[in-house]
């Protein structure tokens, strides 16, 4: 089942700047200073708008273009349902996210997905993931499931990228992967992507929003952002927010694009793309998956959030109670869905 609606249906990151022979394990060095970003940022440093990195001058007036980032490679972390899952949707979308100068293009794109045993055609549909630029460098920020069964798998990718404009500078921005895969052998294939698109940004947007986006307790990235900004969040999405990053810092994944339409396996709507949930990836600087943060920090954090309004609060916990809003299963095991019925 997919990543909200648990309690309805029965049911960290990475970086690769891709080199073109070696693919998803060269990657060029990153620059020491040179070019420091003017980033506009919301919260703990999530970018708001698209951000420039400038083209600095050296003492001879020769410019020096700055590197682009390059962190590290995501890797699943040893508790995970099924690490090579998530292993393969971020291989696929750093192949499609991330290229060296002169790497960019549809047919580039394919000899890249190729190399990694997958459908070449994938790259038709990488969408906003690969926008015109001659250089591309992409940081995963989580993957998390939006569904987990025994032959099926949604993995959501959230990403931030970083692209070369033609005068050099860098403009950063990220958008948030729904990885479709079956399973294979020896490996699991994709067998689809939908990028999320959330959307211009709303000409009035809530006041709440700006708080949202204020708040440094609360860590969104830049696809969750965009829908916030886009106005198409529900106030109890945003007010649960607010009351939750009082005793808590959360860190969102996925807020309403980039989500599965419907619960995973079903065809019941999910509340994600109703602009009704979000899912938050970490607490107070520690990863729900991992296995060193405390079950009752989680547990505390899941009950806060049904006492801010959530009907339908589903993680690895499991909590019981007559009439449950709480649910645990597979899918909810690397993050906490708190969802709104209005």
């Amino acid at each position: 089942m997919t990543s909200g609606d648990g309690a309805r249906g029965a049911g960290r990151r990475g970086v690769l700047r891709a080199g073109a022979a070696a693919l998803l394990l060269g990657a060029a060095g990153c620059g020491s200073g040179a070019g420091r970003p003017a980033v506009t940022t919301g919260p703990a440093g999530t970018p708001t708008e698209t951000s420039t990195w400038t083209v600095a001058p050296t003492p001879t007036g020769t410019p020096t273009v700055s590197a682009l980032p390059n962190p590290a490679l995501w890797q699943p972390g040893p508790s995970e349902v099924q690490p090579d899952v998530k292993r393969r949707a971020v291989e696929l979308v750093a192949a499609l996210g991330a290229w060296p100068p002169g790497g960019q293009g549809v047919e580039a794109a394919r000899a890249r997905v190729a190399a990694l045993g997958l459908p070449p055609e994938l790259a038709d549909r990488a969408g906003p993931l690969a926008p015109a630029a001659a250089e591309a460098s992409l940081e995963v920020v989580d993957a998390q499931y939006g569904g987990i069964l025994a032959d099926s798998a949604s993995v959501l990718v959230v990403c931030r990228q970083w692209t070369r404009r033609a005068d050099g500078s860098v403009a950063e921005g990220g958008t948030t992967v729904d990885v479709r895969l079956s399973r294979a052998a020896p490996r699991w294939t994709v067998t689809a992507l939908n990028p999320g698109e959330p959307g211009p940004a709303a000409a009035s947007p809530a006041p709440a929003v700006a708080q949202v986006l204020a708040q440094p307790r609360i860590e969104l990235p830049p696809e969750a952002a965009a829908d916030l900004r886009s106005g198409t969040v529900h106030d109890s999405v945003l007010a649960a927010m607010l009351r939750l990053a009082g005793p808590y810092t959360l860190s969102v994944s996925v807020v309403r694009t980039g989500h599965p339409l419907d619960v995973f396996g079903t065809t019941r709507p999910s509340d994600h793309p109703l602009g009704r949930a979000f899912d938050v990836w970490r607490i107070d600087g520690q990863a729900v998956v991992d296995p060193s943060t405390p079950g009752q920090l989680i547990e505390s954090f899941m009950r806060d959030a049904a006492a801010a309004g959530s009907y339908n609060v589903g993680g690895p916990v499991a909590i019981p109670g007559v009439g449950n809003q709480f649910f645990t299963d597979d899918t909810h095991h690397d993050h906490v869905h708190v969802g709104f019925s209005a």
